[in-house]
């Protein structure tokens, strides 16, 4: 069941809560997607920043020599939660899909399910 960036993305905001959603190259911080159903979250800024929590977390497993993948980063806010999945595919490194929630219309254990399985199926 692989689909496009942009069916992928459409699919991630399927997620009850979704605000924004966005696939991102952490090498560069560029987006290579974004959809939102907000004016208020900007993604490219999202982006950007969201390549700095990728790249710390990185560069900590790399100095503690921790042989492991980063499944997902959850960011917790008063009213959102920000979730971030690197694509593990060999065409997917480098790139992470990133979802912002409304904590009040979404559910957290859900919504890592179903982002997981959106950054498994994408082809790119």
């Amino acid at each position: 069941m692989s689909m496009t960036v942009d069916a992928a993305l459409k699919e991630a905001m399927s997620v009850d809560g979704a605000i924004g959603a966005a696939l991102v190259d952490y090498s560069s911080g560029m987006s290579l997607g974004a959809v939102s159903a907000s004016k208020e979250l900007d993604l490219t800024v999202a982006a950007a920043g969201n390549t700095e929590v990728v790249r710390a977390k990185m560069r900590t497993m790399e100095m503690l020599k921790m042989n492991d993948a980063i499944e997902d980063i959850l960011i917790t806010l008063g009213r959102q939660f920000h979730l971030i999945v690197p694509l593990t595919s060999r065409a997917g490194a480098g790139l992470f899909l990133y979802l912002a929630l409304d904590k009040s219309r979404g559910n957290l254990a859900l919504a890592r399910h179903q982002l997981r399985v959106v950054a498994d199926n994408i082809e790119l």
